[in-house]
């Protein structure tokens, strides 16, 4: 299938989405915000794909939302109503584009993101949903809602609070500065920072194959359970694992994993089944 704002290639269990409007810095258009849900539920409740990984073509990564969006009613909501009914009607427009990252949070598979150039509202809110982050190290990261009169709303702040110091994500939310590819790692934004965008995408081509080549169900389970974590108290934490293990942990994946890294051979695994689409897809 052909899609308008990024192009797929599922290969040895990656599922890599490449983002290809770099003339247009990959703003993110109208159909980005549903092309990119689709794809990436469909990966998931197909079981598709053992890892996904985003980059982009071009200098930038993206630019955030596209200005179309801004400059044709986009941000105005519905015409008809009170403003009361109107704001309520936004709200839920407002979610709907929150699922179209949310969903990277909820594959069943770990989400990686190769990041070079601009990362810029709405890549912000992007990129704070997906598991890992890389950079190049000519990137930089924005929260540049605040600088034309709005405050974010697609799901950076709830996540960023959350990935780096509270005193750097006021600051970032607050200033709309530019934070460099070095400061970001400092801070623990992004995992690491590579001098090429082509030394990035091998590196991150590497790291998921390297969570390709364990179980599936464990790495699904493992991705569970940091944002279980990350969302509960220990206790809570603790709790849910012990009944998730319970039930999922695969005894019997364990010892072939022994017996074939003993005979020195690549253990194989059983993949994750596909799960019926949701009322309303």
């Amino acid at each position: 299938m052909a899609y308008e704002c990024f192009d797929l290639n599922v290969s040895e269990g990656i599922a890599h989405i490449r983002f290809n409007r770099p003339e247009k810095a990959n703003s993110m258009i109208p159909a980005f915000w549903t092309e990119l849900p689709a794809v990436v539920n469909e990966l998931s409740r197909d079981a598709a794909c053992r890892v996904i990984v985003l980059s982009a073509e071009g200098r930038h990564f993206s630019s955030g939302m596209d200005i179309s969006v801004f400059t044709e009613g986009g941000l105005d909501g519905p015409e008809n109503g009170s403003r009361f009914v109107r704001a309520e009607a936004f709200r839920h427009h407002c979610m709907a584009l929150q699922d179209a990252f949310t969903c990277l949070e909820e594959a069943r598979m770990p989400v990686l993101v190769a990041i070079q150039g601009a990362a810029v509202g709405g890549a912000m809110d992007l990129i704070t949903a997906c598991d890992c982050r890389y950079a190049t190290r000519d990137a930089f990261f924005s929260v540049h809602e605040t600088a034309i009169g709005m405050t974010a709303d697609v799901g950076t702040y709830p996540r960023l609070v959350k990935l780096i110091p509270e005193g750097w994500a006021r600051q970032m939310s607050y200033t709309a500065e530019r934070v460099s590819a070095e400061k970001a790692r400092d801070i623990g934004l992004v995992n690491d920072v590579y001098d090429s965008a082509e030394d990035m995408l091998e590196a991150v081509m590497n790291i998921a194959r390297q969570i390709a080549a364990h179980a599936p169900l464990a790495v699904s389970g493992a991705k569970r359970m940091v944002n279980y974590a990350r969302d509960h108290s220990t206790a809570d934490g603790l709790d849910y694992i012990a009944t998730w293990n319970a039930s999922m942990l695969d005894g019997e994946a364990i010892r072939n994993t022994f017996m074939a890294q003993a005979k020195g051979e690549t253990p194989q695994y059983e993949e994750l089944l596909a799960v019926k689409k949701a009322a309303g897809e």
